[in-house]
């Protein structure tokens, strides 16, 4: 029982690793339709589907060192976690309703149209592809066993694989002749609402089991001559952290107390070079290993962004652009919908892997 129960709170602790891939992996593939549809050419699509990786790229390293460094009372990983998942809910709400807050606007051009669905792809790319690096952090954080750690990472794996393949099969799916799609006004905004409880949901689930301890009560339990010297116990609450970050945190922690933002925002500037050059120092195994990583990622995302535009325009002849309800629309609906399909195989072979 007790082996069943450890499992169970794995499943439940990585739920939200689980609804965070159903929704990039969903968001990736009805995207660009919308963006297609939306009149955004297929040169400029790219580069819009590129702005959360590349500010991914540049803000990774300071949310990491930023999380190691949190003294909050919910814990060091949460606070991150909590603030990336509204930035996730807050584009799944744009996303399809785009439209709708452009005409609710003074300017009621289809220029802000287009600039609120950029907003919100950028954003949702960009959160839901950072909000991993806090929860594999919180993963290590909770689980420091050798063994104990490998089962919460297969367990963490398990789900990822698991919440690609519903979240590719969710747009392959017809929502547009049930009841909640007539309600909530079409396929974008019926899907869309499904990931929006999903996601909420599974935020909940992981946040109600994930009993973190923060970094100030670990230090208060951990060391004896607590109130005997100030500067130890900031250093035995920070274990694991550079001696340069302790100091760092010292000379701020008044500032935080004060005027915490401003405290976050001046560590982070402050460490920005010291996180960029550590880079250099990477053993040449692990730069082999990232570059490898690189390559077939790049290879992966050029092939997944025009996957789903290919079926629909070269084997279905459809046109994205055309009016909802004609022929050409159609044939393009049907051939988004075979290529999604098409896409859950890696997904499902990984699974059993």
């Amino acid at each position: 029982m007790p082996g069943w129960r450890a499992q169970w709170r794995l499943i439940l602790l990585n739920s939200l690793t689980c609804g965070l891939e159903i929704c990039v992996a969903a968001g990736i593939t009805y995207v660009p339709p919308l963006l297609l549809e939306a009149g955004v050419e297929e040169r400029y699509m790219t580069m819009v589907l590129g702005i959360g990786p590349v500010l991914g790229l540049l803000f990774i390293p300071l949310i990491g060192s930023a999380s190691d460094h949190c003294n909050s009372s919910y814990g060091r990983r949460r606070p991150f976690i909590w603030l990336l998942s509204m930035g996730v809910l807050l584009a799944l709400f744009i996303i399809p309703h785009a439209d709708v807050l452009a005409a609710r606007l003074a300017w009621r051009g289809h220029t802000l149209q287009v600039g609120f669905l950029i907003f919100g792809v950028g954003l949702l790319d960009f959160c839901g592809q950072v909000c991993f690096t806090p929860l594999e952090a919180l993963l290590s954080d909770l689980y420091r066993e050798e063994e104990e750690c490998g089962q919460a990472f297969a367990m963490f794996s398990f789900m990822v694989s698991l919440g690609g393949c519903v979240g590719y099969l969710l747009p392959a799916l017809d929502w547009s002749h049930g009841l909640l799609s007539a309600y909530l006004g079409g396929q974008a905004e019926c899907l869309f609402s499904i990931l929006i409880f999903i996601f909420v949901s599974s935020v909940f689930i992981t946040m109600k089991m994930s009993e973190e301890v923060s970094c100030a009560s670990s230090s208060v339990s951990g060391t004896g001559s607590l109130k005997e010297s100030g500067a130890g116990s900031m250093e035995a609450g920070c274990r694991g952290v550079p001696r340069s970050c302790c100091y760092l945190l010292k000379c701020k922690l008044r500032l935080l107390k004060a005027r915490p933002l401003l405290c976050l925002l001046r560590t982070c500037w402050s460490m920005t070079p010291a996180i960029f050059r550590s880079y250099c120092h990477v053993p040449r195994v692990v730069k082999l290993l990232c570059m490898a990583q690189l390559c077939s990622w790049v290879a992966v995302m050029s092939f997944m962004l025009f996957y789903t535009d290919f079926v629909g325009e070269g084997l279905y002849e459809g046109v994205p652009s055309a009016l909802p309800g004609s022929m050409s629309r159609q044939r393009y609906d049907e051939g988004q919908i075979f290529s999604v399909i098409s896409v859950l195989t890696p997904p499902l072979v990984l699974k059993h892997l």
